[in-house]
């Protein structure tokens, strides 16, 4: 009944038309997977930041290269992404008459599928890098860490500047977009569907058995042909055992990871900071300032970045050690974790240290 009664609010134009309810559902899936499985890879690379590090450090696009091959994976065997077919619906192509719709198994022509990929794919990537890009320069500004008078920081200060009207005016582009397609105005919710060439409709019957069939029985009584064949058969099969495995093995675990998401959030840790106290953590043994660690100094006044007396004391918060300022801050930005212990590191974790006769 309620979802009768979801259909009837959003006034569909097309009789397969997915309500307002299921393609933000749809959206905000893989929005959600993002942050939780970037959890994940955080507290491994604490944890062990020597095995681990590296993909805390190339997060962003291990994810990318990953998500790719999965919505490639789908696009071409389901006629939609991962979220869109988790909620039964697949991508129509415009040019296709209400008739003489394509089949989801077919998968979506070469020209729709590539265009699909680079917007659900490289899109969300370059967002994603250009708000880290913002909020470097943000916290570079806040430092000072070029001269008030340097072209660069003039240009900065007014891309920082721009910045927040550019992203108003490309989140109000998909306000008003979803507001159309609700009162019925559109086909599309999002306009990358619209660029992209293709609509979201639900999956029909013949559509669910076409999927649900495994063509190719029969024909795999006789062997290939010659060795070639039987390799390129072989790898074929690998490929997609694996795209298949990697898909259901999502599909799982994509409801813990919302749980991930909610438990980790910034208002339940603030009701569990309040009922608990966190121990503090004890100094890593091996990194002892009397030991011969070829990373530490034997002077506790001298920086382990430059080897000299430090200036402008300043500490990370992730370990308790005291370098220079500019050295730890360029560091910090480069490498985004600790020059002693590897434990991954924001240029917010670096505490200014003020001396009693400063």
């Amino acid at each position: 009944m309620a979802e009768h009664g979801a259909h009837i609010t959003t006034a569909s134009v097309v009789d397969d038309q997915p309500s307002i309810f299921e393609v933000v559902a749809q959206d905000s899936l893989m929005t959600a997977v993002r942050p939780a499985l970037q959890h994940v890879v955080k507290v491994l690379a604490e944890s062990n930041p020597a095995y681990y590090g590296f993909f805390w450090r190339w997060f962003d696009e291990i994810f990318t290269l990953l998500d790719l091959l999965l919505q490639q994976h789908y696009l071409a065997k389901t006629s939609a992404s991962f979220s869109e077919n988790f909620y039964g619906l697949k991508r129509i192509v415009l040019a296709d008459t209400h008739k003489f719709q394509r089949l989801a198994s077919a998968g979506l022509p070469k020209q729709q599928l590539w265009k699909s990929i680079v917007f659900l794919v490289l899109i969300p990537y370059l967002k994603v890098k250009l708000e880290k890009l913002v909020t470097s320069l943000r916290e570079e500004d806040e430092y000072s860490i070029h001269p008030p008078s340097s072209p660069w920081k003039r240009f900065y200060r007014a891309f920082l500047a721009a910045y927040p009207f550019v992203n108003m005016a490309w989140e109000g582009w998909f306000l008003v977009q979803q507001l159309r397609y609700i009162l019925g105005k559109a086909q599309h919710h999002s306009p990358l569907l619209k660029l992209a060439g293709v609509r979201l409709g639900r999956l029909t019957a013949h559509d669910i058995h076409a999927l649900e069939h495994k063509p190719g029985e029969g024909s795999m009584k006789q062997p290939p042909a010659s060795v070639c064949e039987k390799m390129k058969l072989t790898l074929k099969k690998v490929v997609g055992g694996a795209a298949l495995s990697l898909s259901t093995g999502l599909s799982v675990g994509v409801f813990f990871l919302q749980f991930l998401e909610w438990w980790y959030s910034s208002e339940n840790q603030e009701t569990i900071k309040s009922l608990t106290a966190l121990p503090i953590p004890p100094p890593p043994v091996h990194l002892d300032y009397n030991s011969d660690s070829p990373l530490l100094p034997k002077m506790k006044t001298v920086c382990p970045l430059c080897r000299k007396t430090r200036v402008n004391d300043t500490v990370l918060a992730t370990s308790g050690y005291v370098f220079c300022y500019r050295c730890v801050f360029n560091y910090v930005r480069t490498h985004q974790a600790c020059p002693i212990t590897g434990y991954p590191t924001e240029v917010q974790h670096l505490i200014k240290l003020y001396s009693p006769e400063s």
